[in-house]
């Protein structure tokens, strides 16, 4: 199961990292690149490239192995989340925008930037590095905060929309339903806290959804592309609660 990881990662200096266990030993990991500034959503490329959005950079960037990183393209505001369509193209979930608290070894984000106008989806050709607005940005209904992105078998996506956190609010999160051609965005699921990592079951049938404030982890049955079959109150959005931590901990 393509499950959410576990924390959040807020350093300066994060690597991407490829796991490789040897014969009869723990897993070996290889430092492919440093100084990334945040970075997020890795995608292993058939090329043995990892893509990664850099959050506070603002890019979307190709790490090789022995090679300096490579800004693909730049994306303006956070970009958060990302994953492969089926045309081949990048996908990006775009938060809008964070403010940034930089110390020795660490660089986190502390709440909804002062030039924030709204999240988005986006789309990037990885040849050329063009990159287009799908939803957000005037393109249909006002996205808070997109952060996680799921392909389904159908070529449609399901993401989470955590909102922003501002001094004495925050917005209640939601999970959307999209299509890669701009023909439909539909939120399926709300109200959420704090939505943040999204996948799906090996054989398309249930959806999962990590919540990070609550440390709870969710289960939606699906019924059919971008709908669900929802469990009654009081379930407060049609999910049954997987687990949920009984320590102080976030899920990613």
């Amino acid at each position: 199961i393509d499950l959410p990881a576990a924390l959040e990662r807020a350093a300066t200096e994060v690597s991407a990292s490829a796991v490789r266990p040897p014969l009869g030993g723990m897993p070996r990991c290889e430092v492919l690149a440093t100084g990334l500034r945040f970075p997020e959503g890795p995608i292993w490329m058939p090329d043995g490239s990892v893509l990664v959005v850099e959050l506070e950079r603002a890019t979307l960037t190709r790490v090789r192995p022995g090679r300096p990183p490579e800004v693909v393209a730049f994306l303006g505001g956070a970009p958060n989340g990302a994953a492969i369509g089926p045309d081949g193209a990048c996908y990006v979930c775009n938060n809008g925008g964070f403010k940034w608290h930089e110390e020795p070894g660490m660089l986190r984000p502390v709440g909804q930037s002062d030039h924030y106008t709204g999240g988005s989806i986006q789309r990037v050709d990885l040849q050329s590095g063009a990159v287009t607005t799908l939803y957000g940005g005037g393109h249909g209904p006002q996205l808070k905060g997109p952060n996680d992105i799921v392909f389904d078998a159908h070529g449609g996506f399901w993401f989470t929309d955590m909102g922003k956190t501002r001094e004495r609010s925050l917005d209640r999160a939601s999970v959307y339903y999209a299509r890669p051609d701009g023909s439909l965005l539909r939120e399926v699921i709300f109200p959420m806290i704090n939505a943040n990592g999204i996948g799906l079951s090996p054989d398309g049938t249930r959806l999962y959804v990590a919540e990070t404030i609550t440390a709870r982890l969710w289960e939606f049955t699906l019924s059919g592309p971008g709908t669900i079959d929802p469990q009654p109150w009081p379930s407060p959005h049609g999910g049954r609660l997987l687990t949920g931590s009984s320590n102080y901990q976030l899920f990613d």
